[in-house]
């Protein structure tokens, strides 16, 4: 990813934040279901499995953003190869959808909404957290790290639980996605819009999960829902990942 800047908000054109800044303000998104620690980032509970000691914890937010904010803006920017076209474009219609390639800045995983929303909750409660979320037409589109989309099938082939998950659509280099516009519908829209943040980017840096990380939520989900192994009942069960709870 390079080197991490200190700095959260880097200035852009005018043009974007006098766009940005001439949008409605909204009220406050709900709280995450995590306990921030003092430093604000989202404290591991003792319970977790060993590699997850090892991992920083996310540097999560006490609240999950419902727009995208001018940092976050320039992150998403940066994954394309013409990052001010990105950001001229948003300043004349910062409430369309933009689609951008994956690859550099970010994989994403895409998974059946109702799965997605329960990977979510085992994330943020028992978890590191999550990175940017989106959700477009039944499906969650879950940002993860660079080299995601190309490991996480591969770890897939191992996990004897993942019979008991649903269709993972996993989007690397090559792919591109359609994200949500920067700013999310009125307040006397009549229906949610089909393509939308969950959690939207808030800053030039966001934390990122990896295909581990991902692999242990879904393993928690699929052994959650599943109510017995995919194996013939009575059949002991165990997984190959070292995230997996055993």
């Amino acid at each position: 990813m390079g080197s991490m800047s200190s700095r959260q908000h880097d200035p852009r054109p005018s043009h974007l934040s006098t766009a940005l800044s001439a949008l409605p303000s909204l009220p406050s998104a709900p709280s995450a279901p995590s306990a921030p620690s003092s430093c604000g980032r989202t404290a591991l509970p003792s319970r977790l499995p060993d590699p997850f000691s090892a991992r920083p914890p996310a540097p999560q937010p006490r609240q999950t953003a419902a727009f995208v904010t001018l940092a976050g803006a320039d992150w998403l920017a940066s994954a394309s190869r013409f990052p001010s076209s990105v950001h001229a474009l948003w300043a004349e219609s910062p409430g369309a959808p933009l689609v951008l390639p994956c690859g550099g800045a970010f994989d994403v995983v895409s998974v059946p909404a109702l799965f997605g929303r329960r990977m979510l909750d085992r994330l943020w409660a028992g978890g590191p957290g999550s990175g940017p979320v989106a959700a477009q037409r039944g499906r969650l589109l879950l940002f993860a790290a660079p080299g995601t989309a190309q490991r996480l099938p591969a770890l897939l082939t191992w996990e004897e639980w993942a019979r008991a998950m649903p269709p993972l659509l996993c989007h690397g280099t090559g792919d591109a996605v359609t994200v949500p516009p920067l700013w999310p519908a009125g307040e006397d829209d009549p229906t949610p819009p089909a393509n939308r943040w969950l959690v939207a980017p808030e800053v030039r840096h966001p934390w990122l999960p990896d295909a581990e990380v991902l692999l242990w939520a879904c393993v928690r989900v699929a052994r959650a829902t599943a109510g017995r192994g995919p194996t013939a009942p009575g059949a002991p069960v165990t997984s190959t990942s070292t995230l997996s709870p055993r």
